[in-house]
């Protein structure tokens, strides 16, 4: 991999404080503003997408979203940048099921950037890498994985209940901690939040999947906003099997549609960079 050209800036609304990107940074992103409020963390997603709005493929060998994005390397070194940003990165058992050797942190996503992001990271006072936090409702998860047991990264597994004292019939790796929720079948962003609050205190958390996660944070308004990757591809659904966007499980439209403001586009090659901001804080339906 090779650090791709700079994007090309199309649109840019986006308020907040400046954040103190290292040169090669700056070069290939231009400059990146994060509303940031004392007390209160923000909330982004990052999703990359096809141009008919799949966000997985759901066939063995072609899991993940780098076969949506193309292997992109400007969409693997946003997604480096986002979570260098990060103090937190969140996703489900599910998106850990589709990338099992994966660690959520900016170095292993594009590591030709990884001094820089280094650097962004003692820039914003952060240590190490971002808290990597898993969602799992049952506790079936494989301790035995590299987020959980290779030590390079704290993780936090939240799950109910039942499936935490799943987990703990196991060895529990030294850098894993469990934070038990109340025990419901289907665990809310708010809860999530709370549970990441209490285990890592930041700014910034990003949320990347899969599409029921996401569906439940848009539902509670604890999305801020959202960085999409549109990739020129179309994938197409012959309805034989769930091919879905990046939010499943719940439905909006039409009658409690969520619309985004448009606060960002870039362009690199035929790859656009879309940001959104949510209107956030008030439950929805």
């Amino acid at each position: 991999m090779i650090v791709p050209d700079p994007l090309e800036s199309l649109y840019d609304a986006s308020r907040g404080t400046d954040l103190p990107l290292p040169p090669e940074l700056a070069s290939l992103y231009g400059s990146l503003r994060l509303p940031l409020r004392p007390g209160r963390s923000h909330v982004i997603g990052n999703f990359v997408t096809t141009l008919d709005g799949v966000a997985a493929l759901d066939v063995p060998g072609h899991l993940g979203g780098g076969p949506i994005s193309g292997q992109n390397p400007h969409d693997r070194a946003v997604m480096g940048l986002l979570r260098s940003a990060a103090d937190a990165v969140i996703v489900g058992a599910g998106t850990l099921r589709a990338s099992p050797r994966h660690l959520w942190t900016a170095d292993y996503i594009f590591p030709p950037l990884a001094p820089s992001y280094r650097q962004l990271r003692a820039a914003l006072g952060k240590q190490g890498p971002p808290l990597n936090v898993v969602v799992t409702a049952s506790g079936g998860i494989d301790l035995d994985l590299p987020v959980f047991s290779s030590g390079s990264v704290r993780a936090l597994i939240v799950s109910t209940r039942e499936g935490a004292d799943r987990i703990r019939r196991r060895s529990l790796p030294p850098a894993v901690t469990i934070a038990q929720v109340r025990d419901v079948s289907r665990i809310g962003a708010g809860t999530i939040l709370s549970s990441v609050d209490r285990a890592c205190r930041g700014n910034v958390i990003l949320a990347e999947g899969g599409p029921r996660l996401m569906a439940d944070f848009l539902a509670e308004g604890r999305l801020d906003e959202l960085f999409l990757t549109l990739a020129p591809q179309i994938a197409g659904r012959d309805g034989s099997g769930d091919r879905p966007g990046f939010v499943a499980g719940r439905t909006f439209a039409p009658d409690h549609p969520l619309w985004g403001a448009l606060v960002g586009v870039k362009r690199g090659g035929s790859h656009l960079f879309l940001r959104y901001s949510f209107a956030s804080g008030e439950a929805r339906n």
